[in-house]
């Protein structure tokens, strides 16, 4: 796996503190400074560290889709026919402001974008393919992949001791 600046410049505290992060965001400093057997201070400076390096980008709580009414976790393979227009950039600048796209991917291989979707059901989906997918200039082909049962989902990375 490659490094980078940030990564090269994390001791052991570093990554025991992200790992700790990951399991548990809302952790204070007190607390995670008592994990890591540090004072306040210094857990605080190097919490703030990886902050401003960019390491911890934001934080957030993992909520339960289905408990939140949505039942439908679809993968959906778009292409363009046109890659020199400036149709693609238009679509990226589309998809970052919709909520129900979790993840949009430019890829290699048959599909130049690989999107993950929520919808509330199928119904909601198929509207979301017609109503806002098929309506963007470029595309020549939309494939969609229904997720039928979840195996792993994890947003954690694993922290290299």
């Amino acid at each position: 796996m490659g490094k980078n600046i940030a990564s090269d410049r994390l001791d052991g505290v570093d990554r025991t503190l992200l790992r700790f992060l990951q399991e548990d965001g809302t952790l204070s400093s007190a607390a995670l400074g008592e994990r890591l057997s540090m004072t306040v201070t210094p857990c605080w400076r190097r919490r703030k560290r990886l902050e401003d390096l960019g390491v911890i980008r934001d934080y957030q709580a993992n909520l339960d889709r289905r408990k939140l009414g949505f039942d439908v976790l679809a993968f959906a393979q778009v292409r363009f026919g046109n890659h020199s227009a400036s149709a693609p950039d238009d679509f990226e600048q589309v998809i970052l402001g919709l909520p129900e796209v979790l993840s949009c991917h430019k890829v290699t291989g048959e599909a130049d974008y690989v999107l993950t979707v929520l919808a509330t059901d199928l119904e909601s989906y198929g509207q979301f393919v017609e109503d806002v997918l098929r309506r963007q200039p470029g595309i020549s082909s939309i494939q969609s992949s229904l997720a039928l049962r979840e195996i792993k989902a994890v947003t954690r990375i694993p922290v290299p001791v």
